[in-house]
């Protein structure tokens, strides 16, 4: 099993993992005195080597090709071992020095042209329609869902992310919205549905233009909402509120600069943005290399540290803040709970081994918002120090009214269902703000 024994016995510290080499010989791994966390086989006499040589790409790739197995435990409780493992040499000076060093060689891989851009988003979101009918909610939000309580289920919880982020975009009748990375225009749907307003989405898969658009027109409000098929560096408008869910961890390290100014170009001076990204509360560095080569080209993940010197420099008012955590993880879970209750039919679609990517994909994942250091944060930001109120409490009492609205959502073209209760928090809005109540 050399050299793979060499690295799993200066890896695995903590907990305890057995491994079947495909020759029958095993060795165990970490804490001799720990239960046994995990036992893998490895069904191919080339497998011990090529993890050995590159274990963060390796390891998914054996999974996907069946040269790996679980014998003992789950898939997700081997990634959590690894995870907890691959943390502490994360901080010993060598991994700092690796992880350094693999950020600044990956940056041509995350360098996103519009072409390019276009290329990355057609290699996942344009899989068939099918596939993702069968896990996400209805309503079809792949992003983070927001869960009040562990009973909520993922129709209820993806509800509930809408909500939370209408609340805070703090909505006025007649303004224009745009969503950039509109996916199927689900975000954008819904606040139009809810609120007299515009919306404009921006996507760059061909697949969610045309389900958004026709979506639209099916719920009678194509006359307020429109989807483009165009790269958010390609619009031109003025809008009184942007909102971005799921598409930051997609522009790319050298592109964060420009994202940023570019959303500061479109809003109006008065505007509010709400920007909804996948994080990092790690050390700058590239994501996995395997989620970059076969789940998310050209993908890569932010830091606050990252961010925050960026905002900084355009000016923004970062007017709130908020750290989801373990919202994906949940979410990720029950995607997968889902896509294993329809595995047959997506057999039927793809075959065995898309199934297995699939399943790594989402349990790798899973396990990096759990114990890797991934986490998502949402950046409310505005150009003016007055625009937002000088306490949350405007954000509680909307999201409770809007949660009240969930069995018949406001028909946003009937003016006379937009009155609600006076704000408790009304008297600390800014005199500039108009008043709606």
């Amino acid at each position: 099993m050399f050299p793979l024994g060499v690295v799993m016995n200066r890896l695995v510290k903590q907990g305890r993992l057995k491994i079947t080499n495909y020759d029958g010989e095993t060795r165990f791994f970490g804490d001799p005195n720990a239960l046994l966390d995990a036992a893998i086989v490895l069904n191919d006499p080339d497998t011990a080597l090529k993890i050995a040589l590159y274990p963060a790409l390796k390891i998914g790739e054996a999974y996907t090709d069946g040269t790996l197995t679980i014998e003992k435990g789950t898939l997700l409780s081997f990634l959590r071992l690894l995870l907890i493992n691959n943390r502490r040499w994360n901080k010993s000076p060598a991994g700092r020095v690796f992880n350094r060093g693999e950020d600044y060689f990956r940056l041509p891989s995350v360098f996103n042209p519009v072409s390019r851009s276009r290329r990355n988003v057609k290699h996942h979101y344009d899989l068939s329609e099918e596939l993702f009918n069968l896990f996400l909610d209805s309503d079809r939000q792949y992003s983070c869902a927001y869960f009040h309580t562990e009973d909520d289920d993922i129709e209820r919880a993806q509800l509930n992310k809408r909500q939370h982020i209408a609340a805070k975009l703090i909505i006025e009748p007649g303004q224009h919205i745009l969503d950039i990375g509109s996916g199927w225009g689900g975000l954008g749907l819904y606040l139009a549905q809810t609120y007299p307003v515009r919306v404009t989405g921006l996507t760059l898969s061909e697949e969610q233009h045309r389900v958004s658009n026709a979506r639209a027109r099916q719920l009678g409000v194509a006359d307020r909402v429109e989807f483009k098929l165009m790269d958010y560096r390609q619009e031109k408008g003025v809008y009184d509120r942007i909102v971005s869910v799921g598409m930051f961890e997609h522009v790319g390290k050298p592109h964060f600069s420009a994202f940023f100014e570019k959303v500061h170009s479109l809003l109006k001076e008065d505007g509010v943005a709400l920007i909804h990204t996948i994080g990092q509360v790690t050390p700058p560095g590239p994501i996995n290399p395997w989620i970059r080569r076969y789940i998310f080209p050209g993908a890569y993940l932010p830091t606050l540290s990252q961010v925050s010197p960026i905002l900084e420099r355009q000016g923004y008012w970062l007017t709130d803040m908020e750290n989801l955590r373990l919202h994906y993880a949940m979410t990720l879970s029950a995607w997968h709970d889902r896509f294993q209750s329809h595995r047959d039919h997506v057999v039927k679609l793809y075959d065995e081994r898309f199934c297995r990517m699939w399943e790594f994909y989402l349990k790798s994942c899973e396990a990096g918002f759990r114990w890797g250091g991934l986490t998502v944060f949402q950046f409310q930001l505005a150009r003016d120090i007055g625009v937002v109120p000088i306490t949350r409490d405007y954000m509680v009492h909307e999201e409770g009214w809007l949660r009240s609205q969930t069995a018949a959502p406001m028909q946003a073209h009937d003016e006379t269902l937009w009155a609600r209760p006076a704000k408790a928090n009304e008297n600390s809005k800014p005199a500039s703000r108009s008043q709606h109540h």
